[in-house]
């Protein structure tokens, strides 16, 4: 959709680890909320690209075409990125992932992290299931380290690292994660066995 390329790390030391650089010459980023409404430097939204790279719409598809593509020809890309004030862009998550508990967003990325960072934790997948409380609750499937980990010990470890409504509801202990032969985890396989 953005052929061959928006944005690029500048070389040498003004590259910043972590981002996809800042938009090429001609092309501009944005990130909206769920209503389309712009939003400020240092927010996370869904990323929406404009220039003379963007595709004009998908072959014979004009319902896919006016989902993707807004009036004024700003690309909505579904990823969840952060653009810092210095223009540099981070993704964070996929829209598409995103979990909606009460109201409020969590990204999945952000409770892995977390969770990574406890010795016992191998690998580790955030998705959003139904609740009928909060409309949706995270669940966490965990591969553990070998010598295991027990359950308690990790709703322990979210409550004291992670804001009340990102903490697992649910945490399935499991020896492997679906993955992509290139070692991405497939969350589609993860929500259709919930």
């Amino acid at each position: 959709e953005t052929s061959p390329v928006a944005s690029t790390n500048p070389y040498g030391t003004l590259a910043r680890l972590g981002t996809v650089g800042i938009p090429v010459v001609g092309t501009a980023f944005k990130v909206i909320d769920a209503d389309g409404n712009e939003l400020a430097l240092g927010e996370p939204g869904e990323l929406c690209i404009k220039g003379p790279q963007v595709m004009k719409g998908y072959w014979q598809q004009p319902e896919a075409t006016a989902e993707a593509l807004d009036a004024e020809g700003w690309f909505k890309t579904g990823d969840i990125a952060v653009i810092d004030p210095d223009g540099f862009t981070r993704i964070v998550d996929r829209k598409k992932d995103m979990i909606i508990v009460s109201g409020f967003n969590v990204y999945p990325n952000e409770v892995e992290e977390v969770v990574m960072g406890h010795p016992k934790v191998a690998n580790c997948a955030a998705i959003g299931v139904p609740d009928e409380r909060s409309g949706e609750a995270v669940k966490l499937f965990v591969v553990p380290r070998e010598g295991g980990v027990d359950v308690e010990e990790l709703k322990a470890y979210c409550k004291a690292n992670l804001t009340g409504y990102k903490v697992p509801k649910h945490i399935v202990l499991r020896e492997a994660l679906p993955m992509t032969p290139v070692g991405k985890i497939l969350r589609r396989e993860l929500r259709d066995a919930s």
